[in-house]
């Protein structure tokens, strides 16, 4: 039903989802880069997850289920995939830092880019966050103005003028085809891959916050005596006398 109203909501038919388009979904519209955001999310999750006691329950659940979600995205590459990760290989000999590096359990990397400057009108991600801009005066700047950006660049080894003013020009990443990401849908059963990706994000920021609460310490009050046990399955049958 829910890869039904994708379909639906394309005005024509088309062998790759646009990116921006929308999904049929009130405020979702089709993500630029399904599988480099997920690969991101569902390692950073597991790699905060090792701050939490490997007897926490909540460890144990959060590490299977994304270890079983990221296996599946890792068996699943868009057409030119890797010709693409070579591509941008080649453009990071120079400067690495530009694009975070992702450890696989195979040995492979995977390189994740920043996200796009520009952003489709459509997106949420255009939308207005509250944020108000901050004024920049204008005129020369003092030493004192300049000394922590002096400092900064210094400090940076990479730094270099032709750095700053050449930015690198990425390819976009290559997309799946409407029938591939419509099996590696089913295959995630979470609904429609930009679901995925909103609840990825979503356990990605809850690991920090589970961390800092110290979820697995004991309660300072311990629950009283019977509190949770009208959620327990009754599994004996009471006898009667005839």
């Amino acid at each position: 039903m829910r890869a039904a109203a994708r379909l639906l909501a394309a005005v024509k038919p088309a062998q790759h989802l646009e990116p921006g388009a929308p999904t049929g979904l009130t405020g979702l519209f089709t993500h630029p880069s399904p599988r480099s955001t997920l690969l991101y999310h569902y390692t950073s999750t597991l790699d905060k997850l090792k701050q939490v006691p490997a007897s926490s329950v909540y460890r144990q659940s959060t590490e299977a289920l994304t270890r079983h979600r990221l296996h599946i995205v890792e068996q699943s590459k868009p057409a030119g995939w890797d010709q693409w990760q070579e591509k941008i290989r080649r453009q990071l000999s120079d400067d690495p830092g530009l694009a975070t590096s992702i450890e696989h359990a195979d040995g492979q990397t995977t390189l994740i880019l920043p996200s796009e400057q520009q952003v489709d009108e459509r997106s949420k991600a255009a939308e207005w966050d509250g944020e108000v801009a901050r004024p920049f005066p204008e005129g020369i700047r003092s030493y004192k103005e300049r000394l922590p950006h002096v400092k900064a660049m210094k400090g940076d080894a990479n730094y270099s003028p032709q750095r700053v003013i050449a930015q690198v020009k990425f390819d976009p990443e290559p997309q799946f085809t409407t029938d591939a990401i419509s099996d590696l849908e089913s295959k995630l059963g979470a609904g429609l891959i930009e679901e995925v990706i909103a609840v990825a994000e979503g356990e990605h920021k809850l690991v920090d916050t589970m961390v800092k609460s110290k979820v697995w310490e004991a309660l300072e009050e311990s629950a009283p005596e019977g509190q949770w046990s009208y959620f327990e399955r009754a599994t004996h049958t009471s006898t009667q006398k005839p």
